[in-house]
């Protein structure tokens, strides 16, 4: 409603009611609705208004997701309605029957809580009845009995009461509140005063319905036309058979059939499979083409037909050739490059010789899958890759049956197809994370792909035909093995990738990473200059990694800085030395924290293997007054826990020899801590460790922040060896530790370890705690004093 001026709108007469927004309808004066309220600020509404009149202002939702509703969330024009019954429900909420009285438009909201109220005015309709409103009700009346009839469901008898309306208001409003049509479409029918207005917006409404029923019905009676003819074309067809049949010509099955038969006898395969595929081209031939079963058998031959039963490709037996190619791709890897040559020169010895299966076990970034691809190039066969990452259906490697609707082969047998080669480099990536469900255990499918004894004859469930895979070589990666069954594990050849020590990243970065990333990003090799320097400070400062992954992400950072410059007009090229690093990169991201984290007696610095490659953990003491407790934390395992408790057993049988007062843990509690406490942590090899972090607490001796350990101990004092010793080195020196105590027994590994690495590293080599201590804290064990025996039996003993 709009005023003229300020003063006619004081002037008018306000009436105060509670607003009720309500979602997905409109009420319309004169029509009854219920509905469902449930918020606390609506059923309070209710209750008041029930305790008086009943009387209470509708208005629609013009956001039905508002929450909280607010103001403008709410349409200014609604309805007056009474409430004519409400029904309290179990669950808190209340189903109300509201009665619509007039429309009213909400001139201002004089309250937000607990519930809505308003001034409101009432909105009275403007036009009195006259010869066009009795033609545009007449018109409406008509259209709206035609739409009742093209919907079978609704009675005959609501044509006749809407006859007898003899009020055009109260039928628009009637014939809109049971319209199928949005809130917003309503709301601009109840806003619409003027009778005229609203009977012309009621009547398109219902036209552009009548439209849709009309065309609803249409494409049902196609629908039945087309049925009845598919019917017609079934007969007609059947008739085309027999003319074609009496005038000697071929029909389109015929002619698929000759062609898979054409197919079948250039294709190379072995009798047993040929016989199969005869047997079903010739069932084939007997299925109407309209079946079902016709696609199934159709798609099965296709898939017996473009197999490489018998095609491969000849394999480049040049030894220096491949050697050079897998010199070009990668650097070091000495171990997996020299089982690749001699795999060639059996195989120049021996034609037969079965396929090699690799497992190819390091930590993320240390190149296993891209080495699988420099090897197909080195013997010039094809590369075929599956992720094995989170499968759990054995159907994924041995394929559905042909019983199930929409089967296919394996992956395995997927993988042989696209590469057109049965003798291609089969990379089954991932394979630790296999998973098994329900479903079955993908991993055992796998047993028969990977043992030469048996994969010759590898029967998929789709094929149901032995497929040679004999011939493939196959290479899987896996972070861990652990998590790999014996069984799978007992038929693969491991070869263990670790990490990269700082110089063998510098040379892969300049030989692979920097040249790869500048043509990546579109420079020119003239256009950027990354210093050895500058190198060994992304390697050091922005990467904490096994492998070079994050390397090349820091180098592509780099050259995306520098291809901005470019484009923003420098010509003189960018040469990196070390103080450059942070104006691409940023603030260095990780810093040495041995002399910030060893200052104090209680802490030693520990050497650990994880699946993404060795790292260094601090393992902290604390002692405190108590009654002889030994608290352990930073989520760790069963055999470290107990690994804790040798340790604080055998300080405690050796305690007068180390110089700690045997009286001091009656009255003292230990708390032994490994940080990070949200990763967990297990294992034997902390306990030279925590017992050298425990022996220096309770000397008051710091230990030696330039030395590192691992090693397993006995409670006599023993130290037992440990595994992954050179991911644990490397690790060590990539923290910027020179000295390492290792187990004696782990002698046998310094062959693993890089001659660079040894160069740079000093190693303690020990076999009891006696050495460790004089190592790490400068403790010499002193030696125990005899104790005096006394009683009748030592007498005799001293006579004798």
């Amino acid at each position: 409603m709009i005023f003229k001026n300020k003063k006619e709108r004081e002037d008018m007469i306000w009436e105060e009611l509670p607003i009720l927004p309500i979602k997905g309808t409109v009420l319309f004066p004169e029509t009854i609705i219920p509905i469902l309220v449930g918020k606390e600020g609506s059923l309070e509404l209710v209750k008041q208004a029930t305790s008086g009149d009943g009387i209470i202002g509708i208005c629609a939702l013009k956001n039905q997701d508002a929450e909280p509703i607010e103001e403008e969330d709410i349409y200014r024009f609604g309805t007056r309605a009474k409430i004519v019954k409400t029904v309290q429900l179990p669950d808190g909420n209340m189903n109300v029957i509201l009665r619509g009285l007039s429309r009213i438009q909400a001139i201002e909201f004089v309250e937000k809580s607990p519930f809505f109220r308003a001034r409101i005015l009432e909105a009275a309709e403007t036009e009195t009845q006259d010869e066009e409103i009795n033609a545009m009700e007449e018109n409406l009346k008509n259209q709206a009995i035609q739409a009742i009839k093209l919907i079978p469901t609704i009675p005959d008898e609501i044509s006749v009461m809407i006859s007898s309306i003899d009020r055009p208001g109260y039928l628009a409003d009637l014939i809109a509140s049971n319209l199928n049509v949005s809130v917003a479409e309503k709301q601009e029918i109840l806003e619409a005063v003027s009778i005229k207005e609203r009977l012309k917006k009621v009547t398109v409404l219902v036209h552009q319905k009548i439209e849709i029923l009309e065309l609803g019905n249409k494409i049902q009676s196609q629908v039945k036309g087309e049925i009845d003819k598919t019917q017609r074309e079934y007969y007609l067809r059947e008739q085309l058979k027999a003319i074609q049949k009496e005038l000697g010509e071929k029909d389109d099955k015929t002619a698929e059939s000759e062609e898979l038969q054409e197919r079948l006898e250039k294709k190379k395969m072995p009798d047993e499979v040929r016989k199969v595929a005869e047997k079903e081209l010739d069932r084939l031939s007997k299925i109407p083409p309209q079946a079902a079963e016709y696609i199934v058998s159709r798609t099965y031959l296709d898939w017996i037909l473009d197999l490489p039963w018998e095609e491969g490709t000849d394999d480049n037996l040049d030894i220096s050739a491949a050697a050079k190619v897998l010199e070009e791709d990668h650097y070091d890897l000495e171990k997996v490059k020299k089982r690749i040559l001699e795999y060639l020169a059996v195989r120049k010895l021996k034609d037969d010789m079965k396929g090699p299966i690799l497992c190819f076990v390091g930590p993320p970034g240390v190149g296993k899958t891209s080495l699988g691809k420099s090897i197909a190039r080195a013997m010039g066969r094809k590369f075929v890759r599956m992720s094995l990452g989170g499968i759990r259906d054995e159907a994924e490697i041995r394929g559905h049956r042909r019983t199930y609707v929409g089967a296919l082969p394996g992956r395995i047998i997927q993988g042989m197809k696209k590469c057109q080669s049965n003798n291609p480099i089969f990379m089954l990536d991932e394979i630790d994370k296999l998973g098994m469900d329900f479903r079955g255990d993908p991993s055992s499918a796998l047993l028969e792909v990977l043992d030469p004894e048996q994969n010759f004859s590898f029967s998929d469930h789709y094929l149901e035909v032995p497929f040679d895979l004999s011939k493939v070589m196959f290479i899987a990666t896996a972070n861990i093995l652990e998590p790999i069954p014996p069984a799978l594990k007992d038929r693969m050849e491991v070869l263990e990738l670790p990490g990269y020590t700082e110089e063998e990243k510098i040379q892969i970065a300049n030989k692979f990473l920097i040249p790869k990333q500048i043509e990546e990003h579109g420079l020119e090799s003239s256009q950027i200059d990354i210093k050895k320097d500058a190198l060994q400070e992304i390697i050091t400062s922005y990467t904490r990694e096994a492998g070079v992954r994050n390397v090349e992400r820091e180098v592509a950072s780099i050259c995306r800085g520098v291809a901005r410059e470019v484009v923003e007009g420098r010509t003189e090229p960018a040469v990196l030395k070390k103080g450059d690093v942070q104006k691409y990169l940023g603030p260095i991201k990780f810093f040495s924290e041995i002399a910030e984290r060893t200052t104090e007696p209680g802490v030693a610095i520990g050497l650990a293997w994880t699946p993404v490659g060795g790292d260094i953990i601090f393992v902290e003491a604390a002692k405190m007054k108590g009654k002889n407790n030994l608290t352990l934390t930073g989520k760790l395992g069963d055999v470290m826990k107990e690994s804790a408790q040798a340790a604080l057993g055998f300080i405690r049988s050796n305690a007068s020899e180390l110089g700690i007062e045997e009286e001091i843990f009656d009255n003292l509690d230990i708390h032994i801590h490994v940080p990070a406490g949200a990763i967990p942590k297990d294992g034997p090899s902390a306990g030279v460790t925590l017992l050298t972090a425990v022996t220096s607490l309770l000397t008051g001796i710091q230990v030696n922040p330039k030395i590192a350990m691992t090693g397993e101990i006995t409670l006599r004092g023993t130290v037992m060896p440990v595994g992954g010793i050179k991911e644990k080195v490397l690790a060590a020196l990539r923290a910027g530790i020179k000295e390492t105590i290792l187990p004696e027994k782990n002698k046998k590994d310094l062959e693993d370890i890089p001659d660079v690495v040894k160069k740079q590293m000093t190693f303690h080599w020990v076999s009891t705690m006696t050495e460790v201590l004089q190592l790490s804290l400068g403790i010499t064990k002193k030696p125990r004093k005899p104790q005096k025996r006394g009683g009748v039996r030592n007498q005799t003993q001293a006579q004798m």
